[in-house]
């Protein structure tokens, strides 16, 4: 099956711009389709393209070599050269730099799945030269606009890894998530985890998604993984560096008593996370049911973050919570989700934060059935149902 990413025209439209276009993701999220794609792209509008896939033993040894003579065999290559898992060569940073510096009239278009080496090198060695792009998941409504009959169920079941859409057996899906799972603690943090401490990395990867979604303490995690809190605070940076888990802080402007140093975690898919808790059975009958939605809507809106945009949450000692407040140029724009809403109630956290914060102008409810608008004071409330969140959501 074929499905169009909702990215694809930006990427499109960043082939005629000078700079080093990289993806970046985590492994099997679509990368090498959305390279070819745009290789696709490329041929059409009559450019010279050459493919490398680094994962192919033969393509990666025709960099075994000086980085002088990769940069003359990248420069002279094509118009546009697109590389798949370029980390695996040596000093890539800096031969990217060289090619770009030499004016050399060739687009370099690449992905990989990123580390915290790598992403240190290309900040530094590739400031102003580079466009990076993070790729995701499939969202839900990507799938549903190829997929007919594609139901929502079934993605807060299994999630968005696109190797699923190939297959609709749930054992041959969870099979799949299993493998990937397996691949990601193999190839991406076996070099970054010392070998005694793989099992209590994948008991903190177990904890996270038991705790998805609640205040997490490092301290909390550090006594029941085992391992020191400096240790949890590395492990916690490595998910996040590639791109498997994002932590969200706390929302605060002083004001009384809300929390202000707290954080809670995501996994980067819903299926991931299931396979982590064993745990596929029908939304509605799932004592986390609320998380599940939760977590769904938390995908959608990092996806969709522009370099202005922040995520975070509100909470106060007295337990006054507003799930994601997105920081639009530094205002807030409040964000609740309710899994079971009958009626366009609006619930007493959000009137709280609202009364805290009266200079707010929009805030939105996300739930299961009920699409409409109404008023809280001077605030617009904005009821969107997940079917709708899901396909044109826009701040």
């Amino acid at each position: 099956m074929m499905i169009e990413r909702n990215v694809i025209h930006k990427l499109e439209k960043e082939l005629s711009e000078p700079e080093i276009l990289i993806l970046l993701g985590p492994r099997q999220v679509g990368k090498t389709t959305l390279l070819k794609e745009l290789e696709g792209f490329s041929r059409k509008k009559g450019y010279k393209t050459v493919f490398f896939d680094l994962e192919q033993p033969q393509v990666l040894a025709n960099f075994n070599r000086s980085d002088s003579e990769i940069v003359k065999m990248i420069g002279e290559s094509g118009d546009i050269v697109f590389i798949d898992e370029f980390q695996y060569v040596r000093n890539i940073s800096k031969i990217f730099k060289a090619i770009f510096d030499s004016k050399k009239k060739v687009k370099i278009v690449c992905s990989g799945s990123s580390s915290l080496e790598i992403h240190r090198h290309l900040k530094e060695s590739l400031a102003g030269r580079r466009f990076l792009y993070r790729i995701y998941p499939l969202e839900y409504a990507e799938i549903k606009r190829s997929a007919a009959g594609f139901e929502l169920e079934e993605y807060l079941r299994f999630g968005g890894m696109p190797g699923l859409t190939h297959t609709a057996s749930p054992e041959r899906k969870q099979q799949i998530l299993n493998e990937l799972l397996g691949s990601y603690i193999l190839k991406d943090v076996k070099s970054l985890v010392k070998e005694e401490n793989i099992r209590a990395f994948n008991h903190l990867l177990y904890l996270l998604a038991e705790k998805q979604g609640s205040t997490i303490s490092v301290h909390s995690l550090s006594a029941e993984v085992g391992l020191s809190s400096k240790a949890i605070n590395r492990y916690l940076d490595i998910l996040e560096e590639t791109y498997v888990n994002y932590r969200v802080y706390s929302y605060s402007q002083n004001l009384g008593n809300e929390l202000k140093k707290s954080c809670k975690t995501y996994l980067y898919d819903l299926g991931v996370r299931n396979m982590l808790l064993k745990d596929f059975s029908a939304i509605k009958t799932r004592a986390d049911k609320g998380v599940i939605f939760e977590t769904f809507v938390f995908l959608k809106l990092q996806s969709g973050l522009s370099p202005n945009m922040e995520i975070k949450f509100w909470r106060t000692r007295d337990g006054g919570e507003v799930d994601f407040i997105v920081l639009k140029d530094r205002k807030p724009i409040p964000i609740e989700v309710k899994s079971s809403l009958s009626t366009p109630e609006i619930p007493s956290g959000l009137k709280r934060f609202l009364t805290r914060y009266p200079s707010v102008q929009s805030a939105y409810i996300i739930n299961e059935r009920i699409n409409q608008d109404t008023h809280y004071e001077n605030c617009r409330i904005h009821f969107i149902n997940f079917e709708n969140f899901s396909e044109d959501f826009r701040i």
